[in-house]
């Protein structure tokens, strides 16, 4: 089997990167010691943070890592939400152009599944520009809760 080798060259171009990352300072606020305490094991920290999302988005973030394995009280779960939705929330995002977006912005804007994005791509493709919420609905495969909750971030 022949597997890729990165240069020399690569690796230069990878590492300042890589460090840029670890150099993402959190905000002292409540909740930071629990989030790292229980967030470190398995992420970057400044990598967990980049994805900025409502207060809902990391509740839903925080019951699938505890489905994972994640191990903490809930007062540490609750302290770790309050400190993501204060420091790292959605309003900082900018709104999601619907018909223009990428797969990766649907799951960052507006919190799909990589599954569910590829479908509204795929329906956006084969039937035209979505014009409203409605339009949006007639997606199969994405609950019409899923827009409503963000319906105010979505640009038509």
């Amino acid at each position: 089997m022949c597997v890729p080798r990165l240069t020399l060259t690569a690796l230069s171009l990878l590492l300042p990167a890589a460090s840029a990352w670890s150099q993402v300072q959190l905000p002292d606020s409540p909740g930071r010691s629990e989030f790292e305490k229980l967030c470190r094991n398995c992420h970057e920290l400044a990598r967990s943070v980049s994805k900025q999302q409502d207060r809902d988005g990391w509740l839903a973030t925080m019951s699938k890592m505890t489905a994972f394995g994640m191990k903490g009280s809930e007062d540490e779960h609750r302290a770790i939400v309050d400190y993501l939705s204060r420091n790292f929330g959605a309003d900082a995002l900018p709104p999601i152009k619907i018909n223009e977006a990428s797969a990766i912005e649907l799951d960052s804007g507006l919190g799909l599944r990589r599954s569910q994005a590829a479908r509204l791509i795929a329906h956006r493709e084969k039937n035209g520009k979505f014009k409203s919420l409605a339009d949006l609905t007639k997606i199969p495969g994405i609950e019409a809760a899923k827009f409503e909750a963000k319906k105010d971030r979505i640009l038509f």
